[in-house]
């Protein structure tokens, strides 16, 4: 009898039970949109705010120490201190390394080149421009951290020799140098014919528009760099980009200053400071420090988006619940002599309350199922369109199983509580009353 009567209520009320399912389609279709854009728009979030540089600076700790003679600083500018390259590897055995995107050391050196007969002072850097790192076929350097970088030529990629060099725009400016010249390498103790005859040749093969320093300087990739300084191994820094969790008090503290349990709970947790810390635990004699620019802009941008999100899904689940509440109200109405006839024949009102919440589930369970698959296609139409310029759309998975039962039981929850008012109303009816009235 209960199944009977229960399908007689959707065959005899599918008006009623169509608003009230498609108010709870509407909500869980955007609660799903905004709950699949958000499980990956940290990641895309963080790809667009990497054009501003690399959010932790990773560099030896002697260069914090001051070396004054009678006053005068007499640190050399390089700080007279190296990290080396091959722990950068150690990265890898961090706790949070899968959060780290991309990594760019560099090693500035000082060169003195011949053009056109005149010697000139250049600061260069060797970087990574394309190389492995990481599992799989990922690739990571200053190109990956640096999106914005323009190129007139080609980046120096392969240690042939010539040694192939970009120029930054403003040097190039400044001493005429354009692609395909070929510039001498002043060697040290050397004088005159000799200096042309014994130095190593650079050429160029591209000018690098890059918006910074680098624009006056000569880059070489780190290999070629480290073989003219002969400093085998050699870094003066590495610029880590990472995926980080928005800073708030707790990421502030001081883990040294925390109890075992409060500074477990700090070290798992992605903060740019805890990766940094982990870091400096990982790699011997090295400083790492967040960028405070970058990640606060990151974070603030993050908060006011998911910020919005929330906001629209509880907008969304609250006009379901009220439509449901009203599409509810109207039907018990309806059924009111049905009620009245149900508790005069002994039906209790657990039981008449049972008929109600039942039909109200299956069509959450219904309406929350279809609206997440269309929540799920809106989503990855909205990463594809906002995303579109970086290629980011394919981020966006057309399906998140997970999400499944977490859309459902929302639909449930904004079901049952937009139609227990409802319920709870018919309930407190007088059968008698409503039988007279329907008489």
């Amino acid at each position: 009898m209960f199944f009977r009567l229960l399908m007689e209520s959707f065959r005899r009320q599918r008006r009623r039970k169509m608003l009230a399912g498609l108010a709870i389609l509407l909500g869980t279709t955007a609660v799903t949109a905004m709950l699949a854009l958000a499980t990956t728009i940290g990641d895309r979030i963080h790809q667009e705010l990497a054009v501003y540089g690399a959010n932790i600076v990773v560099f030896p700790k002697a260069d914090l120490l001051d070396v004054k003679v009678g006053g005068v600083d007499v640190k050399p500018a390089s700080g007279g201190a190296y990290l080396k390259e091959s722990d950068l590897e150690k990265l890898k055995t961090i706790f949070w390394a899968n959060n780290i995107t991309g990594v760019s050391p560099e090693l500035a050196i000082e060169l003195a080149i011949i053009h056109d007969h005149i010697e000139h002072g250049i600061r260069a850097s060797g970087l990574w421009f394309d190389h492995p790192f990481g599992s799989g076929n990922s690739r990571t350097g200053a190109l990956q951290l640096h999106p914005t970088w323009r190129l007139n030529g080609a980046w120096p990629t392969t240690n042939v020799y010539p040694i192939p060099v970009v120029v930054g725009v403003g040097l190039a400016q400044s001493l005429n140098i354009r692609i395909g010249d070929d510039l001498q390498v002043a060697m040290p103790g050397t004088t005159g014919h000799n200096r042309d005859a014994e130095g190593p040749m650079l050429r160029v093969t591209g000018i690098a528009d890059t918006g910074g320093p680098f624009d006056n300087q000569i880059l070489l990739t780190l290999s070629a760099a480290q073989k003219l300084s002969a400093l085998p191994d050699a870094i003066s820094r590495a610029d880590v980009s990472a995926r980080t969790k928005l800073e708030d008090a707790f990421a502030r503290k001081d883990p040294d200053s925390l109890s075992p349990q409060q500074r477990e709970i700090w070290y798992c947790r992605p903060y740019a400071n805890s990766i940094a810390y982990q870091i400096r635990e990982a790699i011997p004699g090295a400083q790492a420090e967040q960028v405070r620019r970058v990640e606060q802009s990151e974070g603030n941008v993050l908060a006011r988006i998911s910020g919005l999100m929330w906001l629209v899904s509880a907008a969304a689940l609250l006009a379901a619940g009220f439509a449901v509440s009203a599409a509810m109200a109207t039907a018990v109405l309806e059924r009111r002599g049905e009620i009245g006839l149900m508790r005069s024949l002994g039906a209790s009102k657990s039981a008449i309350a049972l008929l109600f919440y039942t039909e109200t589930g299956l069509l959450a369970v219904f309406a929350g199922t279809l609206g997440y698959l269309i929540g799920s296609g809106l989503a990855a139409w909205l990463g594809a369109r906002i995303f579109a310029g970086d290629g980011a759309g394919a981020g966006f998975a057309v399906l998140n199983p997970v999400l499944l039962p977490v859309v459902v039981a929302l639909a449930l929850v904004v079901a049952i509580a937009g139609s227990t008012p409802s319920i709870r109303a018919a309930l407190r009816m007088d059968p008698s009353a409503i039988l007279r009235a329907d008489a």
